[in-house]
């Protein structure tokens, strides 16, 4: 235990040095009860968001753990520990560390695996940090940033004709449990046109990270790619730093003018992460349970990505959220609407039936699809889903033969192209299929029969 008061010293020094500011006298605080998952101590000084060690050197098992300062009362501070508190006792020493805001950034990161601190979890060694930045990134003036005019090719058909997205767009892809979202999520992965690829995966199932990695995103493609993982059973603390870990990182690789693809699954997760935590500290709950902070936090997330000023780089949004019960109502889900530039709803009907991708294109809306779009290639998307909505909307007619052809001429021209239709927005795990020819293919679609 010595030799780490003499690492944390060194530490507090060395940053003290670094940034050129006087030493300040160190005051620590004594850890006084732990209620659920939150610290109570008293005589810390120590401000919010900044993070402390919990050192306890009594007993037969010292240990020491670090925690974020979450609020205060009085004389009494509140603090979420990141990891777990096994061996830390009543009484036990509250030391502020004044450097831990700071993340580490370099291009070594990329093709690594890591956690919500910038820590590897893939046994390839230690990162050189070419420079530490602090997690929150600078704020850019709405009116500064470069407006979205270009399309993106993401290789996945149905996207690129039917809901064409725009390079430094935000879009939520919105489902229950077991659609495909990760399946798509690792289409996109590899078929995107994008200098980066930042993954975050969010409170999933630690068994899925594995897969994803060794399954879904391959080796090749985990060479242009940064996977920042939390899985569930991490402290909520260290899901919502993840989140806002891999969004850092992806601002880092704006700034030097790269064009970024961010893939994190799950937002919905993110917010549950600061609901645990709000609710621990006292926060009232407000709609179903969530409190206000939960609905303050997702904009703040969100809004740091998309276009940077004139002549930077770019990052290119996908958040998985969880739709409870395939509720499209839920508060998660319904707030991420508000604050997204669209969303793609996949359906368990179609999973259900082996279509996949499992896009329901009518329910589903790119908002920035007329800007990066030609007015044939908007009007034969429109006209697609009209066929498409037509087609479900008589399917059950269809299907017991009480329709009559000659009825509604959009819904004959539907059926007779409802197969090419169904093949369109269908695709394999490995097929990729790029924007130009995917736009010519709708073309062909919709256009009139001949004869």
């Amino acid at each position: 235990m010595k030799l780490a008061r003499t690492k944390l010293a060194t530490r507090l020094a060395a940053y003290q040095s670094a940034v050129k500011i006087p030493r300040q006298p160190i005051v620590e605080g004594r850890l006084l009860r732990m209620v659920g998952l939150t610290l109570e101590a008293q005589g810390l000084q120590a401000a919010v968001g900044s993070r402390c060690v919990v050192i306890n050197t009594s007993g037969h098992n010292p240990a020491q753990v670090e925690a974020e300062v979450m609020g205060f009362s009085g004389d009494k501070i509140f603090l979420m520990p990141v990891g777990s508190m096994a061996g830390i006792a009543p009484g036990a020493r509250v030391v502020p560390l004044p450097d831990t805001d700071l993340v580490p950034m370099s291009n070594s990161m990329l093709g690594r695996v890591l956690d919500g601190t910038g820590r590897p979890l893939d046994g390839k060694g230690r990162i050189a940090a070419d420079e530490w930045v602090p997690m929150t990134g600078p704020s850019i003036n709405p009116l500064n940033r470069e407006p979205i005019t270009q399309p993106l090719d993401v290789g996945i058909r149905s996207i690129n004709g039917t809901l064409t997205v725009g390079r430094g767009q935000r879009i939520g892809l919105f489902a229950g449990t077991g659609v495909g979202k990760s399946v798509l999520l690792g289409m996109m992965t590899r078929f995107t046109k994008a200098d980066i690829v930042i993954v975050g995966l969010i409170g999933e199932r630690g068994r899925e990270v594995k897969e994803f990695i060794e399954d879904i995103l391959g080796e090749e493609d985990l060479k242009r790619a940064v996977v920042v993982a939390s899985p569930a059973d991490d402290a909520p603390l260290m899901r919502l730093r993840a989140a806002m870990y891999c969004t850092r990182i992806a601002e880092y690789f704006r700034d030097k003018k790269y064009n970024v693809l961010l893939l994190m699954d799950s937002l919905t997760r993110y917010a549950q992460a600061q609901r645990e935590i709000a609710l621990a500290i006292g926060e009232p709950p407000a709609t179903k349970g969530y409190p206000p902070s939960v609905f303050a936090k997702l904009p703040a997330l969100v809004e740091r990505t998309g276009n940077a000023e004139k002549g930077g780089g770019s990052i290119t949004a996908f958040y998985t959220v969880l739709s409870e019960g395939d509720d499209q109502q839920d508060p998660v889900a319904d707030a991420a609407r508000g604050v997204l530039d669209g969303h793609f709803v996949l359906s368990r009907t179609l999973a259900e039936e082996g279509h996949y991708p499992a896009i329901d294109i009518s329910a589903s809306v790119s908002r920035v699809m007329p800007q990066v779009t030609s007015p044939e290639h908007l009007k034969a998307a429109q006209r697609f889903k009209q066929l498409w909505t037509r087609y479900q909307q008589s399917r059950d007619l269809i299907s017991v033969g009480a329709y009559v052809p000659g009825g509604d001429p959009d819904t004959d021209f539907a059926i007779e192209r409802f197969p090419v239709m169904s093949d369109y927005l269908r695709q394999g795990l490995k097929e990729t299929e790029s924007l130009d020819v995917s736009v010519q293919r709708l073309l062909d679609i919709v256009a009139p029969s001949q004869g």
